[in-house]
């Protein structure tokens, strides 16, 4: 590429990176209640427009959950000329010309119900949008996808149908094969792998085959990339990204595809968190060590990436952020 035509491109990405709607599907971080909140700062600088705070996963007591949300609500209610909590996906917008982050919760498995139905209408109203079935490991909803792939259980098929009635999204990042397919067979409503890579580009235990990737699309749903090294194929290049998102929309194509990057910065105590716990994070899957991911500061090249790559501007906007807006809009009630 000549030094001309990449001005150009540069140029044309940055203006429209700077109109798009950027949505990131999911952030990840250790999510107790007295997480470093000031770090989500990091996302607006970068031009984010919504993100989806991980409130908590199943190595967690599923109480530590509820009081990691009800702190996080707290923290954010208390500084409203950053961020906004919100209840309706054109709320996106109104946030965007604001300059402020909009933010709903995420939960990474279903322990936080302690086996009840009833608590997925509660989170709801307490601003969860989106929730997964398993983190790595087996519970009472399905199987994870480091664990023996049991299927969705009769608690999981009652919670599927929950989340369908409240309004919220069905996520089957961290889930193994068969407990994926069967709830994406009986939701009623689009369902998304919020932060997952293609396996055939990267055949890591928590990335997904091309049959999982068809048929969320064929419910309407989305994939989210992940920005993780160790599941991009241990490298961070804007390329190395692209090509998951490029291999995706070529399968099911650009409209089933998004951006949900996971950390955005350095976490301390992962190694030690991952050797506590070998059996969510085995370590065939994890041997440790800084493995990297792409930060939010990133996307403006990733944007750039998109183009040189021959997706239309239409097609990177939707990537960027309209594709999961647009399910949001569907399924948010």
């Amino acid at each position: 590429m000549t030094s001309r035509v990449a001005e150009d491109v540069a140029a044309r990405a940055a203006a429209l990176y700077a109109e798009a709607l950027i949505w990131d599907d999911h952030s990840g971080f250790d999510p107790q209640p007295h997480a470093e909140l000031d770090n989500l700062d990091l996302w607006r600088a970068a031009g984010v427009d919504y993100l989806s705070i991980d409130a908590g996963y199943d190595v967690m007591d599923w109480r530590t959950s509820l009081c990691s949300v009800a702190a996080y609500r707290s923290w954010l209610k208390a500084r409203p000329d950053r961020f906004v909590m919100i209840d309706r996906p054109t709320d996106v917008w109104r946030a965007k010309r604001e300059g402020k982050l909009a933010v709903t919760f995420d939960l990474e498995g279903m322990n936080v119900l302690d086996g009840d139905v009833d608590m997925v209408e509660v989170f709801y109203d307490l601003g969860v949008r989106q929730m997964l079935f398993a983190y790595n490991r087996n519970n009472l909803a399905g199987g994870g996808c480091h664990d023996e792939d049991v299927g969705l259980t009769d608690f999981g098929r009652s919670v599927v149908k929950a989340m369908n009635r409240v309004g919220m999204v069905v996520d089957c990042s961290h889930t193994a094969y068969r407990t994926t397919m069967e709830a994406m067979e009986l939701s009623t409503d689009p369902v998304i792998f919020s932060h997952s890579n293609a396996w055939s580009l990267c055949r890591h235990g928590r990335n997904i085959k091309d049959d999982q990737i068809k048929a969320c699309a064929a419910t309407g749903g989305v994939v989210g990339i992940t920005g993780i090294g160790l599941f991009l194929g241990n490298s961070i290049a804007s390329g190395t990204f692209v090509d998951h998102i490029a291999y995706m929309a070529d399968l099911v194509g650009p409209a089933h595809v998004g951006i949900a990057l996971d950390y955005a910065f350095e976490v301390g105590g992962i190694d030690d968190l991952l050797t506590a716990h070998p059996d969510y994070w085995p370590v065939s899957e994890y041997p440790g060590g800084s493995v990297g991911f792409v930060p939010p500061s990133q996307l403006p090249e990733i944007t750039a990436t998109m183009l040189t790559r021959g997706f239309s501007e239409v097609e990177v906007r939707g990537i960027l952020g309209e594709n999961f807006l647009r399910l949001a809009s569907q399924v948010w009630r």
